[in-house]
């Protein structure tokens, strides 16, 4: 582990917030999101927490600060009331960024002094969980600007794509038995071990994401009117928050909100901000289903990490390029799955407090593969695990087809 490394993602949370002012930072627009500046002072908290503390004679910069920005580690000590996060006017947004130069010098000495694999392993899980709150702070402000009646822009307008849309296809996928998970070279979340064996039956997926022209044929069918397409919470949920179209699509289905403002909707764009009920529903009206994941890393293991991800600094799905085999495979849209998340066979979280990181959240929530185009590179793998709850919609979400052989 390098300080070089260190600075750069700590760095590079700093310069998605460049354009935000203070009042933008305080923004939390619902309970499942958090204001940028929580997100700066959270993730300058897991280092002091799991890194620095690990000295006992470290003292916390503020130890009431603990109890602010801990978010889930019931084993460390209370913490502060998720939705209400946006009530945290204090301390001021110039003390959360002197509190981050502050663990930064800290951990930096920290790594300049100790040649420790431990120390190392430490600090790595604390940038892969940085790059985390990297994605969310953009899901989140997006959210955030796209409740202000004037939705503003976070960014200046991207270009239009111009391309057509590739035909759709589908691709025999490997059957029998294989391995997935972690093969342990290189950084992985508990959640992507051991690696073990699956059995696949005869299946294709399709060779590109679903895009905005085929989402809008299936509203405009009636999809989120038809009660045979839906599971049974999925069609509660429609009902009950009168959902007609994708989270940031506009009435009009002819354009949706960006972090570029609105703009017109690309009929070749893949769909995104999916919820796994319209991902699902939508399959089932295209006669076909969702992969599977151990499928879908079958399929992209031994492909190059590449396309349209965060470093693009595009902010938004781009429609695919004509080529070969599996297109879209990373970035664009994080792929909803028709596996619900739950340990791999011999499981074994990591130890301490560090083990709620993953495990405790292996229930009622489904598994999404393949990052976003707000996802770095360096944070993806063919075994990474994202999850959320089937009702998420403001993550950027969409699908991929599968079908049985």
């Amino acid at each position: 582990m390098t300080t070089t490394r260190f600075r750069h993602v700590r760095q590079r949370t700093l310069e998605l917030c460049a354009g935000l002012s203070a009042e933008d930072m305080l923004l939390q627009s619902m309970p499942d999101a958090s204001p940028a500046k929580w997100h700066l002072a959270h993730t300058s908290w897991f280092f002091e927490q799991f890194v620095l503390g690990r000295d006992p004679a470290f003292r916390p910069r503020d130890p009431a600060w603990n109890y602010l920005f801990n978010s889930y580690y019931q084993s460390v000590g209370p913490m502060h009331a998720r939705p209400q996060r946006g009530l945290l006017s204090r301390p001021s947004l110039d003390e959360v960024r002197d509190y981050r130069h502050y663990i930064d010098d800290a951990v930096s000495n920290l790594l300049s002094r100790h040649d420790d694999p431990e120390l190392a392993a430490l600090v790595e899980l604390g940038l892969q969980h940085e790059q985390q709150h990297q994605e969310l702070l953009l899901t989140d402000i997006k959210h955030a600007f796209w409740s202000n009646p004037l939705q503003p822009a976070y960014r200046t307008p991207i270009a239009p794509t111009v391309a057509n849309t590739v035909p759709l296809r589908f691709v025999d996928g490997n059957e029998g038995i294989v391995e997935v998970g972690h093969r342990g070279e290189g950084f992985a979340f508990d959640n992507e071990t051991p690696r073990h064996r699956s059995l696949l039956h005869p299946h294709a997926l399709a060779n590109r994401l679903v895009t905005n022209a085929e989402y809008r044929a299936f509203v405009r069918e009636g999809g989120y009117r038809e009660p045979g397409l839906w599971l049974s919470d999925g069609w509660a949920t429609v009902q009950r928050e009168g959902w007609q179209h994708p989270l940031y699509w506009q009435d009009d289905l002819a354009s949706e909100f960006t972090l570029a403002g609105v703009r017109a909707l690309d009929p070749h764009e893949p769909a995104c901000h999916l919820s796994y009920y319209e991902a699902e529903a939508f399959a089932r009206w295209a006669g076909a289903r969702l992969p599977t994941e151990a499928e879908w890393e079958s399929a992209a293991q031994g492909v190059a990490i590449d396309g349209n991800l965060q470093d693009e600094q595009r902010f938004q799905p781009r429609a695919a390029s004509a080529g070969e085999g599996l297109l879209q495979l990373y970035g664009d849209v994080w792929e909803w799955t028709a596996s619900p998340y739950v340990s791999y066979p011999g499981f074994r979280p990591l130890p301490g407090s560090l083990g709620e990181y993953n495990g405790k959240f292996m229930c009622g929530q489904w598994v999404l593969r393949g990052g976003s185009c707000v996802t770095p590179r360096e944070h993806l793998r063919a075994s990474y695990r994202n999850f959320f709850p089937p009702h998420a919609r403001w993550q950027f979400a969409g699908l991929r087809l599968g079908q049985d052989r």
